[in-house]
């Protein structure tokens, strides 16, 4: 809220050269037009509300330049899935293992799931082996974040990339 639009009796103001002090609403937007300014509610909740004497397009120019600016920093982390066999063969489970080494690189997590078929289902400690077998070939590059566990007839696991310094 700026200007005549503050409806409340008193607020703590601020200046733009930062002295401080509790005065009345209409006391504060004589003083903010004197200076050529807009009087700028910045902290509502705040007893007294806290306004403060600025211009109010630059104002909203740079938090618009700061959120724009978080959004560009901030990292999107997708996660992959690769799935195996509990029968896989070793040629296989290398091109598995290279293609979740390009997406943890690429800072992506991984989801590994093994899809028990048939008979397959009463042999969970195969899939099992196979998927420490992965993880602990990734162990220089990613850590577990999520266990092996059954869902159904399925056995999943999420590897994470490690943090690099």
């Amino acid at each position: 809220m700026i200007n005549d639009h503050i409806r409340v009796r008193e607020v703590r103001l601020i200046t733009d050269d930062g002295d401080q002090g509790v005065m009345d609403t209409a006391d504060a937007q004589r003083i903010a037009d004197e200076a050529e300014l807009d009087l700028v509610l910045v902290q509502a909740n705040a007893k007294p509300p806290v306004a403060k004497i600025l211009n109010y397009g630059k104002f909203k120019f740079d938090s618009q330049k700061k959120q724009r600016e978080q959004r560009k920093n901030q990292k999107i982390v997708s996660v992959k899935e690769i799935r195996l066999s509990p029968t896989i063969d070793d040629n296989d489970f290398n091109t598995k293992k290279n293609n979740a080494i390009k997406f943890l690189q690429k800072g992506n997590k991984v989801k590994v799931s093994i899809r028990f078929r048939g008979r397959a289902i009463t042999h969970k400690e195969i899939g099992r082996e196979v998927m420490n077998r992965l993880a602990t070939d990734l162990e220089e590059i990613a850590k577990v974040e999520a266990k092996a566990k059954m869902e159904g007839r399925s056995m999943f696991m999420v590897l994470a990339p490690k943090e690099t310094k």
